[in-house]
């Protein structure tokens, strides 16, 4: 392959990665040093602009956005990814082994978003840790900001183009449907979809003897997977 060939093949693998980040991590050795000296120059571009901390073998789209100014940092565990075209505003935490998928949106407010350990959210999702008031005596433009956060726990699946409003915690091992809008906390193992989202489910383990079984939940009510 001539070197110009070779070029273009690498632009287009870049642009793979930078929608597909999770292939970054199973990158054969000849295509991992070039992606890996690629990632390291952008990552310490970041750091280098933005209050970001980057951990281990991590991933970041140079198409997504991350905005973290003083006191609003952007903190990524090891081996976690952020795809192409996503907006991060701090402050935001991401466990280990998180996946942001493309077109995510995810703004922290003043009180600030934490993900847990292996969650997925996948593309076109989006949590925003702060709300307007909405008197009708004053323009919206005028109303106060308020910001309670949000927490999303371990192991949790946020599907496309779900929604998450400030306050909510989802607990660990939750699932959301796609196109759900997430306007009360979830408990763990819960799997919620809808406008607003309702339980439609659970992730209760076949075995309830076997290693690291979830809790059976098969007897709740609605109300009892939605976290108080």
């Amino acid at each position: 392959m001539s070197d110009q060939n070779t070029e273009r093949y690498r632009q287009q693998h870049k642009l793979r990665l930078s929608y597909m980040p999770w292939l970054y991590a199973s990158l054969k050795p000849a295509h991992r040093s070039w992606a890996q000296a690629w990632q390291d120059e952008w990552q310490a571009y970041l750091v280098a602009m933005e209050t970001v901390v980057i951990g281990k073998n991590c991933f970041i789209a140079p198409e997504a956005r991350l905005f973290a100014e003083p006191g609003r940092a952007i903190v990524l565990g090891d081996n976690s990814y952020i795809a192409a075209d996503c907006v991060l505003h701090g402050p935001i935490t991401l466990g280990e082994g998180v996946s942001i998928n493309h077109h995510v949106s995810l703004d922290g407010g003043s009180k600030g978003i934490v993900i847990g350990d292996n969650t997925r959210i996948a593309a076109y999702s989006y949590a925003y840790a702060f709300n307007h008031g909405m008197d009708g005596d004053r323009l919206i433009s005028d109303q106060p900001v308020t910001s309670k956060g949000i927490q999303i726990g371990c192991d949790v699946w946020i599907g496309a183009n779900t929604g998450i409003v400030d306050g909510i915690t989802i607990g660990d091992h939750a699932v959301v449907g796609m196109g759900s809008i997430v306007t009360k906390s979830v408990a763990a193992y819960a799997k919620l979809a809808g406008n607003p989202a309702v339980p439609i489910g659970t992730r209760a383990a076949r075995d309830e003897t076997a290693p690291h079984s979830t809790p059976n939940l098969n007897n709740k009510t609605d109300q009892e997977f939605l976290a108080p």
